[in-house]
């Protein structure tokens, strides 16, 4: 029962879709390949920051931006869509185009104008590295967490959600794999929503979560 530790990239691969509007917006989401989805909602996480964006997701940012549909209602909308309470891609992407359309509805000035600069669709494809590292039981946990980079929490936080069972991060299943040994912690870990923050505050987090189940008593005092 040995966690193997990876590391992970994402690849972006360009689509050719591209939409000057709202309407052509909603029209390539409806069919757009589901990695698209995938790529402009968690995307973020992993590319390098060259500035500080507005918003998580590039929908969102591209609403907002006066290069693109300079509608802040609709960016606002867009913003508040959280991936992680959507059983999968085909239902986040089914709420997307209800906010679109929604706003196409509301809005002549939308239905007309063009960006000035088109939205370009981007696919991603997730490039999985062995570490060569394990962990043979939870207990090492708190010593492992700090040594692993921001991308290899993005493959077992993040991308676990959308291949594990139960659609939770890959410590969580392991740790299920013990019965109810670890449901404390287990419950804790559940409490984390990766979208609204920084790989490396998503690290901080957990790290501290281990280290005040495992060093700080919390392990006995739940076991008590």
């Amino acid at each position: 029962m040995a966690f193997a530790i990876k590391d992970c990239a994402l690849a972006a691969i360009a689509t050719g879709v591209r939409a000057h509007n709202l309407r052509e917006l909603r029209d390539h989401l409806m069919t757009v390949h589901p990695g698209s989805i995938y790529y402009h909602f968690w995307g973020e996480l992993l590319r390098p920051a060259f500035e500080i964006r507005e918003y998580n997701n590039d929908f969102a940012n591209w609403a907002r931006s006066a290069h693109g549909l300079h509608d802040e209602a609709l960016a606002e909308r867009l913003s508040v869509i959280d991936p992680t309470d959507f059983d999968d891609l085909e239902d986040l992407r089914q709420q997307v185009v209800e906010v679109s359309s929604d706003r196409l509805e509301e809005s002549e000035k939308l239905r007309l104008s063009h960006a000035d600069r088109p939205f370009m669709f981007i696919r991603s494809q997730i490039v999985i590295f062995d570490t060569y590292v394990t962990i043979e039981h939870p207990s090492q946990l708190a010593a492992a967490a700090p040594l692993m980079t921001p991308s290899s929490i993005f493959f077992h936080v993040v991308d676990a959600r959308k291949r594990t069972k139960d659609r939770v991060d890959d410590f969580r299943e392991w740790l299920m794999e013990y019965g109810d040994e670890f449901r404390p912690l287990i419950d804790l870990l559940a409490g984390l929503d990766p979208y609204f923050i920084s790989l490396t505050e998503l690290k901080e987090k957990i790290v501290n979560i281990f280290n005040g189940f495992f060093l700080s008593g919390g392990e006995n005092e739940r076991a008590a």
